[in-house]
């Protein structure tokens, strides 16, 4: 799977930027994506190191992603590249 198929979009919302506040980043991945997929695409699209992924279907028939960070990387910093914040 291709590293921009795997990640369709980043998630906005309320939770997602009071997660952002404890280094968690909250995506919508495509349903054939796997925890490692999601780990591979966010580590060499946005140069970081990811310590975490927890996956969750939404009862829209989607796929989330919660994405923990390494302490040495700021979520918020990532979530400014492509234009949350």
């Amino acid at each position: 799977m291709e590293l921009q198929e795997v990640l369709r979009y980043p998630l906005m919302g309320e939770k997602a930027t009071f997660l952002r506040e404890g280094n968690k980043l909250t995506f919508i991945v495509d349903k054939k994506a796997s925890k490692s997929d999601i780990k591979e695409a966010i580590e060499k699209l946005y140069n970081v190191k990811v310590s975490k992924v927890k996956t969750m279907s939404t009862m829209e028939g989607l796929k989330k992603a919660y994405v923990t960070l390494d302490k040495a990387y700021s979520a918020e910093e990532i979530a400014s590249q492509f234009g949350v914040i």
